[in-house]
């Protein structure tokens, strides 16, 4: 007998069963237990792991369900998690199909009610100034007047729906009898019930009409209200940044000027100068504050530190009292671009900030089989594969250095910090926010053409200015450069080696980053991690950092060691963990940082470091009794609609849009690149591989000029070597006989020296030099 069906689960059951999943290639599909419920699907190797493991869980609310044959179907959740599952049967599969469509639709609805939940208050709020509660009472009674023909509509489609019923009844009821006696009495009821019907469909047409009549009177006044509240806004947004620029330049004529007389003392400011001395003893009040014991690094475990330094002072906890200037204190500065010469203040005038742009055209969906192009690429550099734009993102690799300087502003904050350790700690932030744009970014860059630039200049709105150069073409190489008017310059030559390797590609990024403070000269170097991007054949891609870094002060001696853990299955971490421990020259360790290099960075003062048990693998670690971690870095959110614009960031955004005055080598204005972010794909192909063929015959043209340009001459200098020394020992044998013996052997040697001149122009170099001596 068939085994009974199973009814279609309703949205809030709980469904369970067995599946096959695809675990890799050497075991295939394995069989594994499935629980669906609240939204979630776990699995279990078996049923008796319910209790107390489980081996994975996957959330349906931003999952997509995709069937591919007839049992095969795929669950994803945004390239983080893929289960690739077989039912026993096609009606199996449907049952399934079914539950999770349903279990998805519930947990959607779910979230979308606990998102609106916070939606209650007023549609429009009171206008602060005068005339604000007159508008307000307004709005409210246009409002509730609606809502009473709302009331109005919603009683009449009650009642024509009772009437039409009743109609529809008689007239059954009128097609059912026979010709009698009671055939008037049937009549009569409908035609009843039909006026009533007439009248009911009357007064709700009326309703209908002045409802609509009244929207329309009102439409246009709130779409102009809207459209003045939002000007408004906009010119009150225009005026606090007009005055906050004229506010700091004031500041700087002021600490500017050499000589003030008494009278232009100003008591306010001595006034907030106290006040920020407060600030800063609230500040160390705040530092003395606990936390719980975090969750076990790889190297070291955090725990809070012991009470007994909430009693003691500042000055005796090893030179805490220096280091504090990196809390809120080093945050509370203005964050406005300042004057670039503090002593020679800028005139008033400010030129109006350019509007960047905020969109860029849709992403095509272009299919393309990715196996057809890369199978014959295995064990091959990445930068000799030709790749097709497909694959590409619409920005230069020249552009993609330069979005490390997106949170430009945690070098700000370094350049005012007055202790190197603190510097360190937002140095290290900075090198690990360089990494949060490429969560989604899976397209690959396009490959700058030698001499290639660009040049971003951000002066007005952040202060700093950055240029970036393609010098060698194989390997490839780039150098960037940007320099701050907060005191800092960024330096960085990078080259990558990459290598696919079938199922993923490792990218190796070589060469240093220098970062340089004016103010304290230390000076801070540091390298790259490998980037690794998987599914390259199967499944959705996904990209992981991997590797150790070493932040180095090369003033000091400080040292930021960082560790981006793998992302591993069989983990319990969170995933794109980043650690670190800034230590000093002696290497006593001051500052812990703990995070993810996709979201945020924390960092919490070290008290005291002692040896622990020893780990998993037998070596001691080290634990470290913190205060309270603090943030000191959190991505921005991306644009909305970034799915659709290639994950791009506000910065990314704007690199490519079109500029006058740039340079013509700049990439802005590469003619395959601006094909495709337009969406003109095909042409951007054939436009990319007439580029990329140019320049390979380029440089085949420069390698061809510079061997002959280097052999003809010193072929010509190896003959006249040879012909010297041949004349030198003609006149030194007949005019010195006593020579004779000495300079037997010596045609041996000359006839050696001149085939060896022949045939190695730089031997013959040699040669001539030391005869010139």
């Amino acid at each position: 007998m068939s085994e009974p069906k199973p009814p279609t689960p309703t949205p809030g059951d709980t469904y369970k069963g067995w599946l096959f999943k695809w675990t890799n290639y050497i075991k295939g599909y394995q069989r594994r237990w499935f629980v669906l419920s609240n939204g979630l699907l776990s699995y279990y190797r078996t049923q008796a792991e319910m209790g107390h493991t489980c081996r994975g869980t996957i959330n349906l609310a931003t999952a997509n369900i995709a069937v591919e044959d007839s049992c095969n179907f795929v669950i994803s959740n945004g390239g983080a998690q893929t289960y690739h599952l077989k039912a026993s049967s096609e009606v199996e599969r449907q049952r399934w199909i079914t539950a999770l469509e349903l279990a998805k639709a519930k947990a959607v609805r779910m979230q979308a009610e606990s998102d609106d939940s916070g939606d209650d208050c007023p549609a429009v709020p009171p206008t602060p100034g005068q005339g604000g509660g007159c508008r307000n009472s307004e709005i409210q009674s246009t409002l509730r007047t609606l809502n009473n023909k709302v009331e109005d509509l919603t009683t009449c489609n009650d009642l024509i729906v009772k009437h039409g019923s009743a109609l529809q009844r008689s007239l059954s009821e009128l097609e059912a009898i026979r010709v009698g006696g009671d055939m008037g009495e049937k009549i009569r009821q409908v035609t009843e019930r039909a006026t009533l019907f007439r009248i009911t469909s009357n007064a709700m047409i009326n309703a209908c009409r002045d409802f609509l009549s009244l929207a329309q009177n009102h439409s246009k006044r709130w779409q102009k209200a809207l459209q003045t509240e939002r000007d408004q806004r906009i010119r009150l947004e225009e005026t606090l940044e007009q005055l906050a620029k004229q506010h700091n330049h004031l500041e700087r004529a002021f600490r500017g000027a050499t000589v003030l007389p008494p009278s232009f003392s100003n008591p306010a400011l001595a006034s907030k100068g106290g006040v920020s001395g407060k600030g800063d003893a609230s500040d160390e009040d705040d530092d003395n504050e606990f936390f719980d014991a975090m969750e076990d690094p790889a190297e070291f475990i955090t725990v809070p530190a012991d009470p007994k330094y909430h009693r003691r002072s500042g000055s005796n906890i090893s030179g805490i009292s220096s280091e504090t200037g990196m809390d809120d204190q080093s945050v509370n500065f203005d964050e406005l671009s300042l004057a670039s010469n503090p002593e020679s203040p800028q005139p008033l005038e400010l030129e109006p900030v350019r509007q960047r742009r905020t969109r860029i055209p849709d992403k095509p969906n272009y299919y393309l089989n990715l196996w057809s192009i890369m199978k014959n690429c295995i064990g091959k550099e990445l930068s000799k594969i030709p790749m097709p734009v497909n694959f590409n993102e619409p920005l230069s690799m020249l552009q993609r250095l330069s979005e490390d300087l997106e949170y430009y502003e945690l070098l700000d904050k370094a350049a005012k910090c007055q202790s190197s350790l603190e510097q360190m700690c937002y140095v290290a932030a900075f090198t690990v926010s360089s990494y949060s744009t490429t969560v989604h970014r899976t397209g690959k860059p396009f490959n700058p053409l030698l001499g290639e630039t660009f040049e971003l200049d951000r002066l007005s709105e952040c202060g700093y200015r950055s240029l970036c150069e393609q010098v060698s073409h194989h390997p490839p190489a780039a150098a960037h450069h940007a320099v701050s008017e907060k005191g800092w310059t960024l330096r960085q030559e990078i080259t990558l080696a990459s290598k696919f390797r079938g199922k993923y590609l490792s990218i190796m990024p070589l060469g240093s980053i220098q970062c340089l403070f004016d103010k304290s000269n230390n000076h801070y170097s540091w390298k790259k991690v490998t980037t690794t991007v998987h599914n390259i054949i199967v499944g959705k891609l996904w990209i992981d950092q991997s590797g150790e870094i070493d932040v180095v002060n090369h003033r000091t001696g400080d040292r930021c060691h960082l560790k981006f853990a793998p992302y591993s299955y069989f983990s319990r971490d969170v995933p794109r963990k980043v650690t670190g421990v800034v230590t000093d020259k002696d290497g006593k360790a001051h500052y812990v940082l703990s995070g993810t290099w996709d979201e945020k960075m924390e960092f919490s003062r070290v008290m005291q470091s002692s040896k622990g048990e020893n780990g998993t693998e037998g070596k001691q670690r080290t634990v470290y009794q913190t205060l309270k971690a603090k943030e000191i870095w959190k991505k921005n959110p991306l644009p909305e609609g970034a799915e659709n614009m290639y994950y791009f960031s506000s910065l990314a955004l704007t690199l490519n849009e079109p500029e006058e005055g740039v340079a013509p080598t700049d990439s802005r204005r590469r003619p395959d690149q601006r094909l495709m972010e337009d969406g003109r794909w095909d042409e951007a192909n054939a436009e990319k591989q007439r580029l990329e063929e140019k320049q390979r015959t380029s440089r085949r043209e420069r390698e061809r000029e510079a061997v002959k340009a280097a052999s003809s001459p010193e072929e010509g200098r190896g003959r006249k070597t040879a012909a010297f020394f041949w004349s030198f020992y003609l006149f030194v044998l007949c005019s010195c006989p006593m020579f004779f013996c000495l300079f037997i052997f010596c045609p041996l040697c000359l006839s050696w020296y001149t085939l060896s001149a022949c045939l190695n122009p730089k031997l013959s170099l040699r040669i001539q030099s030391m005869t010139h001596l």
